[in-house]
C-alpha cells in the first residue's frame, strides 16, 4: 500500500509518502513541506497548498491519502487554517478518486510510539527508526506526515475487518423487504 500522509497547516503543510504493508518493514518514498507565506491572502495560500499537494499526487501516485483529523483547540484562527488546509488535501484526493482516511493526532501518536500523549520529538524519533532514516525529518510537520502514513498502513487491515463486521451486523438487522401492495394478489376462496 502506498499512502500520502498530510499534516495540514496554512504556513507549513507536511507531506510524506510511505509504502509497505502491516507487519513488514516500511519504505519512505518522499517527505517535505508545502509552504505558504503568512502575509499572503488566504485564497492564494489555499491555491498554493492545492498546487503542492497535486504535485505530490502526480509524482507519487498514492493509493490512499491519510489526513490528520482537525481537533478543537483554544485558538480558533489556528483551527480554521488547519481545517481549510485539510479540506484542500481531501478535495485533491477525492477529485482523483483516491480514498481519504482521517486519523486523530492521538491515534497517530499511539500507533507510532505506543502512547497517544507522545511529544513531537518522540514521534520524530520513532518515524526515523521505523523508516530507517539517518535523522528525523525536519520540520516536525514532515515527520508528522510520515507518521500519518505509517499509522494508516498499520491500522488499515484492522479498520477493514471492523467495517466488514459492522456491515454484516447491519445487514443482519435489516428485515427482508415486505411485499408491496402491487405484488400481493388476492387468492379466490
Amino acid at each position: 500500500m502506498r499512502v500520502l500522509g498530510v499534516d495540514p497547516g496554512l504556513t507549513r503543510c507536511g507531506v510524506g509518502v510511505v509504502e509497505g504493508v502491516a507487519g513488514r518493514p516500511l519504505t519512505m518514498l518522499g517527505v517535505g513541506v508545502v509552504r505558504t507565506p503568512a502575509d499572503a491572502e488566504i485564497g492564494m495560500r489555499l491555491v498554493a497548498i492545492e498546487q503542492g499537494i497535486e504535485a505530490w499526487l502526480d509524482e507519487h501516485r498514492p493509493e490512499l491519502v491519510a489526513v490528520e483529523r482537525v481537533f478543537a483547540q483554544h485558538n480558533v484562527r489556528t483551527v480554521m487554517g488547519t481545517a481549510q488546509a485539510s479540506a484542500v488535501a481531501m478535495l485533491c484526493a477525492s477529485r482523483r478518486g483516491i480514498p481519504v482516511a482521517l486519523h486523530t493526532p492521538s491515534e497517530v501518536k499511539a500507533a507510532v510510539t505506543g502512547s497517544g500523549r507522545a511529544d513531537k520529538a518522540q514521534v520524530g524519533a520513532m518515524v526515523t527508526r521505523l523508516l530507517r532514516l539517518a535523522a528525523p525529518p525536519k520540520p516536525a510537520d514532515a515527520a508528522d506526515a510520515l507518521a500519518l502514513a505509517i499509522c494508516h498502513i498499520w491500522r488499515a487491515p484492522a479498520m477493514n475487518r471492523l467495517q466488514q463486521a459492522q456491515a454484516a451486523a447491519h445487514a443482519s438487522r435489516i428485515p427482508a423487504k415486505a411485499p408491496t401492495t402491487a405484488s400481493v394478489r388476492k387468492v379466490p376462496r
